[in-house]
């Protein structure tokens, strides 16, 4: 595991969601979901403990919450989402510990982008 204490998760929670709700297309697409930021930061700082901690604080269903809202997601704000990310991550922690955030988070990405957008028997849009 890598060492990430509640704390320093989150910041880059807290840092990150602040440069997502400024950008000119995520900011708004969250801003329409989102009715509680503290709460809502406060899970997301859940998640990423339980995934990079193996902490088990987070209970909810991040395929669901996507799954929602899926009309409005296109992969390519996935792409977006993950550069924020990558550079959030880069500016907080060492190398290491920014590739490994970097990598789950892609992870991720792949699999809620596959369950949303890929159709066998339709056009597949996770490649779009």
């Amino acid at each position: 595991m890598i060492p990430l204490s509640d704390d320093d998760l989150h910041a880059l929670v807290r840092d990150f969601y602040a440069a997502v709700r400024a950008d000119a297309e995520l900011g708004p697409l969250f801003e329409g979901v989102v009715a509680d930021w503290p709460e809502h930061l406060e899970r997301l700082t859940g998640f990423w403990s339980s995934v990079m901690t193996g902490s088990g604080r987070y209970k909810g269903d991040p395929f669901g919450a996507h799954a929602a809202i899926r009309d409005r997601l296109r992969p390519e704000l996935f792409a977006r989402w993950l550069a924020l990310w990558g550079a959030a991550t880069e500016r907080r922690f060492p190398p290491a510990v920014a590739a490994a955030l970097q990598a789950k988070a892609a992870r991720i990405a792949a699999s809620l982008q596959a369950g949303l957008f890929f159709r066998p028997d339709g056009p597949d849009r996770s490649a779009a």
